[in-house]
């Protein structure tokens, strides 16, 4: 199962994977052919107004900002550990903003998506917004309950989390059996090592903590701009407050209508896409590794990844590059299109010199590992535990066994590592938290869907379906490769992103850019 929402910094060599502020060739100012009426200037003060019975307080909390350096506030919020229940206790919600350079207007949160981005390291780099947005927000990123520097999903050590991600297991009844078995511990540590918030760190309840937010930053509405999983968050607020939603934008829309073995197959279909979208790319130069034509290329690459299990590929350090690993090293480089020429030198490095350094460091910038064996975040402990606590794939062996063999009729590159994802939340501790929210957000004002064309991570069918399902979506599509638009793609979808947040100016629904 992998991280669809994926947006970290990565280390500085290789900058351009996962994200990039690189702006591309311009398609064209969208036209502006509506203006929203909501209004974004800040509250008269009232924040507690529309706080639950018995969470008032939290609302009506005073933030302190202190400089965090580089121009940067950083505060601490407090939320409730359950929003069902106001005398279970509080957590921490870690926060950092951007001032406003020029006239403020209000808020905007920013989530980079997961589950498990940090909205604290996101804001880290003032460059992915436009002028626009600094000048007229307080620009705040937030990481979400169980999420970095906030109350954390805690799970194992260093070196337990290190092997659980490089370990291979057989697609063999005896190889899932043991798969399960190591689900099964990871969740009985996060439970023993994390306490009750492992229950309560569903979507829902970090919507209920943006709208808390909201109210402590003395905001009437809430404006947000949230990529990838974040844009399952922005609908999900919507949902459950559509009369305090502000202007909000979703890119990299995740579909919320479906179920989690429909995500797998979806997902696994975008890859295959975005990767012979890369093969190609690569066999137009001769440094190419991979020779013959394109589904030849597509099936080398199988090929490497499939004979990592039972033939790790060795590298200069002890570690090697597992199955698991390989998968891993190869995907990272889809979200970016910046990123393919990692991967073609990491395929020579495999296939002309037998050795995988270079895939290994592609497969730890996409863990967030560290070269000591450190890990920079709680990622994997929160993505893991957010997904099973919204929803669960079918966990009948049988018929996983059925979805694992369309997957990979579907994609058959690397279709097989989408397969099974029923096993990822076995016995987990807590049951998956009852949806309570409109999914089509009625009364909610325009909220805009950016989707990219060949978006590896959240195709584009999931774009056109959240736009359809909320009703008030209006849909832009980014013409291009890789995942999400706003920050790595072109102008022409900067402005329509920038107008609509500052100015209220809806895109025309169906823009392409």
């Amino acid at each position: 199962m992998i991280r669809p929402a994926r947006r970290r910094q990565p280390a500085a060599v290789v900058a351009t994977l996962l994200t990039t502020v690189l702006l591309l060739a311009a398609c064209g100012a969208p036209p502006k052919v509506q203006t929203a009426l909501e209004d974004v200037g800040k509250s008269d003060g009232s924040a507690t107004e529309g706080a639950p019975k018995g969470f008032e307080d939290f609302y009506g909390q005073s933030l302190e900002w202190t400089d965090c350096g580089e121009g940067f506030q950083c505060a601490v919020a407090s939320a409730p550990l359950s929003w069902h229940d106001a005398g279970s206790g509080s957590i921490e919600i870690a926060l950092k903003r951007i001032p406003a350079s020029g006239q403020k207007v209000g808020s905007l949160l920013v989530n980079p998506g997961g589950p498990g981005g940090s909205g604290v390291d996101f804001v880290g780099d003032p460059a992915r917004f436009g002028q626009s947005l600094r000048s007229s927000f307080d620009i705040v990123g937030f990481d979400p309950r169980g999420v970095g520097q906030s109350t954390p999903v805690k799970c194992y050590d260093d070196a337990g989390k290190d092997e659980f991600l490089s370990t291979d297991y057989p697609y063999t009844p005896e190889g899932l059996a043991d798969r399960q078995d190591a689900v099964r511990a990871w969740g009985q540590a996060c439970a023993e090592n994390t306490g009750p918030l492992l229950g309560n760190v569903d979507t829902q309840s970090a919507a209920k903590d943006m709208d808390m937010l909201r109210g402590a930053l003395g905001d009437d509405k809430l404006n947000f701009l949230g990529f990838s999983y974040g844009t399952q968050l922005g609908a999900t607020y919507a949902g459950l407050f559509p009369a305090r939603t502000g202007r909000l934008v979703l890119d990299g829309a995740l579909d919320t209508t479906l179920a989690s073995d429909e995500v797998a197959l979806q997902q696994a279909e975008g890859f295959e896409s975005a990767l012979r979208a890369y093969v190609t790319d690569c066999q137009a130069s001769s440094d190419c590794p991979l020779t013959g034509d394109v589904t030849s290329g597509l099936q080398q690459i199988q090929a490497m990844v499939e004979d990592a299990e039972p033939n790790p590929i060795p590298t200069s350090s002890e570690r090697s590059v597992t199955k698991k690993l390989a998968f891993y090293g190869v995907a990272v480089t889809m979200y970016d299109e910046g990123s393919w020429s990692f991967l073609t030198q990491a395929l020579q490095e495999v296939f002309w010199e037998g050795t995988g350094d270079d895939l290994l460091y592609l497969a730890d910038v996409y863990n967030d590992r560290n070269e000591d064996g450190t890990f920079k975040s709680n990622s994997e402990e929160a993505f893991r535990a957010i997904n099973c606590a919204d929803d669960r794939a079918e966990e009948d062996m049988t018929q996983m066994r059925e979805l694992a063999a369309d997957i990979e009729e579907a994609a058959p590159t690397l279709g097989e590592s989408f397969g099974y994802s029923g096993i990822e939340c076995t016995d987990w501790p807590y049951p998956p938290a009852e949806q309570e929210f409109d999914q089509a957000a009625k009364g909610a004002p325009p909220i805009v869907v950016v989707g990219t064309t060949n978006d590896p991570a959240t195709p584009y069918r999931w774009a056109e379906s959240l736009a359809s399902t909320l009703s008030s979506g209006t849909l832009v599509t980014y013409e291009g490769e890789g995942h999400t638009a706003y920050g790595r793609s072109n102008t022409c979808v900067s402005t329509a992103v920038e107008d609509y947040l500052v100015e209220g100016t809806v895109p025309e629904d169906g823009l392409t850019c």
